[in-house]
This record gives structure tokens, C-alpha cells and sequence, in this order.
């Protein structure tokens, strides 16, 4: 490739970096690009990197990954496209079966979100209200998504509802949709940073970088905040008990 680069396109120059690395330069630098001050220590922090395929958890220490301590999650955005698919068709939604995948990706990502609490949020969905006239109406949360089929036709009206957060729950619920893998995000990212030497970790909690499509519901860094710092502070807590002093807190940042 880069002799394809510099012998026939004639470029000045050519870097090749690893993926994740990019994307924590990228936070730590900001919008604006301002690395004039940026040191090779300051590279820390923990990658997770979520497209279409797959998700993967990267380590980085000083602007290096930590091979070893690499986690692989086999769901991604297209297991949430299918669950979503496969809910509008358990619904009897009419959606037409040459635009089906179609339509299940496009109300993923203009409706899809991560709740803050999966119970609530059903909650929230199943309460009705009056109208001025007294009539009884649906929860707001529900949604209507026009689509225009391929084959050419009338708009279809589809009815968006539980999918818009049940979709995106499969980070911290994979057993949802996965019979072999029941391991939630938090405890990947969790395992990742245990498994790495013990003087980066405290920096790596403090740095939780989120990239690729699959990150970007709304919700999916408060959530996931949430969820790591507690596995910390009952780590904490069981020291406390064992060691009869309390040791210092940790904080945990996710940066989306």
C-alpha cells in the first residue's frame, strides 16, 4: 500500500495508525485538533470501538495498545438492526419484506436511544393519558416512521415503540438476542482494565473513549458511566472490608 501510495498518487507522506489509537488522539485533542501540547503519557485510556460488525475493547498505554488485554464482542449495529427487524415483524408491522432490513436501521438510528433504567422506561411507554376531549392516547415515547417502499407506491406508516430502547439495550442485556454470549459491556470494559498492569488502571477508568456508529444513541455514555463506576465502587467496597481502611475512589469518565 505504500508504494502504491508514494510511486503512483505521488504523496509527501504517509502515517498508518492503529484504529483505536486514532480515535483516543482524536478525544484527547479535541475539535480543534490542538496537540501542540500533547504528551506520549497522555495517550491512556480504554477504546471502545463499536461499528456495524463488531465491538471491540482496546487498552491503550503512552499511544500503545495492550495486545493482550484486547476484548472481542461478537454484537454490533447489525444485530441491532436484525432484533429490530425481527420485532416490527412480530408486531405484524406492514413493512415490505425487500425493504424490511431497511427500514429496521433507518428507525434504529433516527429513533434508537439507551434508557437510563430498562424498568422506567417500560414504564414510560405503557402509561396513558387524557386528551382535552377525554379521550385516552398512547405514551409520546411511541413514534410513526414513513417510509417510501422501493417498489414505488404509497408512503407506509410504521409504528415505532419498545424497539427504540430494547435495540440498543443489547450492549448491557447481550442475552436478549444472544444465546451464547451474556456478558454486558460494562463488565468487558471492567475485565479489560483489570487484566491490564496496575499502574495505568486508575487512568484508564478515568478515560473511557467511545467510537464507531454503535455509540453514538443517545444515553449509551451515561448509561455505561454509570454502570462501570458502580462495578468499581463495590470492588472498592469489598477492600474496605477486607482491608479495614477505605481506599481511594475512582472516578470513571465515558467520553462519546
Amino acid at each position: 500500500m505504500a508504494e502504491i501510495m508514494f510511486e503512483t498518487f505521488g504523496v509527501k507522506g504517509l502515517f498508518i495508525g492503529v484504529q483505536a489509537t486514532l480515535a483516543l488522539y482524536s478525544q484527547i485533542a479535541g475539535p480543534a485538533g490542538n496537540s501542540s501540547n500533547l504528551k506520549q503519557e497522555d495517550m491512556t485510556g480504554i477504546v471502545i470501538d463499536s461499528g456495524d460488525g463488531v465491538t471491540h475493547v482496546f487498552p491503550v498505554s503512552d499511544g500503545f495498545v495492550i495486545g493482550s488485554c484486547v476484548k472481542h464482542i461478537p454484537l454490533a449495529g447489525r444485530d441491532i438492526t436484525k432484533f429490530v427487524m425481527q420485532m416490527l415483524r412480530d408486531r405484524k408491522e406492514s413493512t415490505p419484506s425487500e425493504d424490511a432490513l431497511e427500514i429496521a436501521r433507518s428507525v434504529k438510528e433516527k429513533y434508537g436511544y439507551v434508557a437510563s433504567d430498562l424498568v422506567k422506561e417500560y414504564k414510560k411507554f405503557d402509561k396513558k393519558e387524557k386528551d382535552e376531549n377525554g379521550n385516552w392516547f398512547l405514551s409520546n415515547k411511541f413514534k410513526k416512521y414513513l417510509h417510501k417502499p422501493s417498489a414505488g407506491g404509497k408512503p407506509i406508516e410504521i409504528d415505532v415503540g419498545y424497539e427504540r430502547f430494547l435495540g440498543p439495550e443489547m450492549f448491557f442485556h447481550p442475552e436478549f438476542i444472544h444465546q451464547d454470549w451474556k456478558t454486558p459491556l460494562d463488565e468487558v470494559i471492567d475485565d479489560a482494565i483489570q487484566s491490564c498492569p496496575i499502574d495505568y488502571r486508575r487512568k484508564l477508568y478515568n478515560n473511557i473513549v467511545l467510537s464507531g456508529g454503535s455509540t453514538l444513541f443517545d444515553g449509551f455514555d451515561k448509561r455505561l458511566n454509570k454502570l462501570v463506576q458502580k462495578r468499581v465502587d463495590n470492588r472498592l467496597d469489598s477492600y474496605e472490608k477486607i482491608v479495614g481502611h477505605k481506599p481511594k475512589p475512582i472516578e470513571v469518565k465515558v467520553h462519546q
